[in-house]
């Protein structure tokens, strides 16, 4: 009786172990690699960056990247598993050998996947990411300048933006002769462009600010340089990817030029859903949105049309020209951003224009993007707005490219990578825009400066206008301390999140 009980038992448990062990096997050969694969990829990433992407929408990802992860783990995982269960169908008969396989396989399974959860563990420093939130700073707070609470002064003219934020650009990409980290320019005429007009360096050669915590990526680095703020969402806060409202409480140069009557245009080739963009400027700043979506909608391009993250940076400059010339046209001053794409990591995108003239593609690529922007900027240059123009360039963040790629062996490891900037027909003209220690979130105040917008006591934000002598918060407490403190919770910075309003289907309360 016993016996007809155990073979009854072994009849139905026994599939459901076989399966087990065969799922266990394959989440733990694919978590090795894919924890290999993030780190190889995302060579800069942050635990601010990925609590942030956890929180928002992610419509609008780079598929491309996502089949570069399944193509690395699944047909790995897959040939273990058909082998796993060639074994197990010779020992299948084996009572001792049998269970000793599923043994040893799921002890397996549960080592690789400790394994890549410590491995990601420890390259993300998640140990001193929690100790940091769980210990409270009121370094924001004690800094903060709220623009609510200075007087901000238009000119009676009032000029009009044009603000490029360039994917990943850096000045590493120029050569060592000129300040960049290459062997050769790889930016010649952004290089040009920088050092004949206004650009701010942290040296006497071509330089730029460095990243705060909270800008790493693109939606932190915009939010940054345009509310003068990192973008620290808290772990525990609410979920961005249903929300109404986008730190509702702050005040953004958005905010600001919409209330002088700017028309305001974010222009990018990519979906504006991805990183919660659309939310942020459309309720800061009330822009139109001209993105990927948008292309289609008004026949730009083909429905089934999709390159990289939409559509190239060629496209970019060809249509923000048409809207450029359409906005010139209104009578009102306008507000024109963009956002590159071809330079993102991994290897960036190779268009028509591109040539291979180095031995890196993502070189060509950035190459590529430098001759693109001095090409767009040659045409602002020639229309009739530009006389009452100020061109702002700038890279939004370090590129994420792996530093074990072909394009980096050349690049010292101890180089102080910075951000580029640029500022072309500014209203006024900097104190001093050498050995200037700043971060991106001083690009805040800087901008309005550069209209001829007069800031009292040009603080706003945690950014200082980096036109006048005042001290930046980096020059004041040191680059060390001001990204050990903004690491660190900030009560101050939660209250903005509050605001936050999260849709619920049955409900309205916030």
């Amino acid at each position: 009786m016993l016996e007809r009980i155990w073979k009854l038992i072994r009849r139905i448990f026994g599939p459901f172990f076989t399966l087990i062990m065969l799922i266990g096997l394959f989440l733990g050969v694919v978590s090795y690699y894919l924890a290999q694969w993030v780190i190889d990829t995302w060579g800069l990433l942050t635990m601010d960056e990925i609590v942030f992407h956890l929180k928002v929408p992610l419509e609008g990802t780079n598929e491309d990247m996502v089949w570069e992860a399944v193509n690395l783990c699944v047909p790995v995982a897959i040939v273990a598993v058909l082998t796993l269960l060639i074994v197990w169908i010779a020992v299948r008969k084996r009572k001792i050998t049998k269970y000793l396989v599923w043994i040893g396989v799921m002890s397996f399974a549960v080592f690789l996947v400790k394994h890549s959860v410590d491995y990601i563990w420890e390259e993300l420093s998640v140990d001193e990411y929690l100790k940091s939130q769980k210990t409270q700073s009121t370094f924001i707070q004690d800094n903060y300048v709220d623009p609510r609470s200075v007087q901000i002064t238009f000119p009676e003219q009032k000029r009009n933006l044009i603000y490029i934020f360039l994917e990943s650009m850096e000045t590493t990409y120029a050569s060592k002769e000129v300040g960049g980290g290459a062997n050769a320019n790889y930016i010649p005429e952004l290089t040009e462009i920088a050092q004949n007009n206004i650009s701010f360096s942290n040296t006497e050669q071509l330089g730029g600010g460095y990243v705060a915590p909270g800008a790493s990526w693109t939606m932190g680095a915009m939010f940054a340089q345009t509310s003068g703020l990192p973008l620290a969402i808290p772990i525990d806060g609410n979920a961005m990817d249903t929300q109404q409202e986008f730190l509702p409480e702050i005040k953004s140069l958005g905010d600001i030029l919409d209330e002088q009557g700017y028309q305001q245009v974010l222009m990018i080739g990519s979906e504006a859903e991805f990183g919660g963009r659309k939310n942020y400027f459309t309720q800061h700043g009330n822009y139109e949105i001209w993105d990927y979506n948008t292309a289609i909608e008004t026949g730009k391009i083909p429905p089934e049309y999709r390159v990289f993250w939409g559509y190239e940076d060629e496209k970019l400059f060809e249509y923000s020209k048409e809207k450029l010339t359409e906005l010139s046209m209104s009578g009102q001053p306008f507000n024109f951003t963009m956002l590159t794409v071809d330079t993102h990591f991994e290897d960036g995108y190779v268009c028509p224009q591109c040539i291979a003239q180095y031995g890196s593609q993502y070189a060509n690529v950035i190459s590529c993007a430098s001759h693109q922007v001095a090409e767009f900027v040659s045409w602002i240059q020639q229309q009739p707005f530009y006389a009452n123009t100020t061109i702002i360039i700038t890279g939004d963040h370090l590129t994420m490219q792996s530093a074990g790629s072909n394009f980096f062996y050349e690049i010292d490891p101890k180089y102080d990578r910075r951000i580029y900037n640029a500022i072309i027909n500014p209203a006024v003209l900097p104190v001093n825009s050498v050995n200037r220690e700043f971060n991106t979130m001083d690009m805040f105040p800087t901008t309005l400066a550069s209209l001829g917008v007069n800031i009292e006591g040009n603080y706003l934000g945690l950014g200082v206008n980096l036109f006048s002598d005042q001290p930046t918060i980096s020059e004041q407490y040191g680059r060390d301390m001001v990204n050990k403190e903004l690491q660190r919770g900030s009560s101050f910075f939660d209250n903005f999140t509050k605001g936050i309003v999260v849709t619920d289907e049955n409900s309205t309360e916030k």
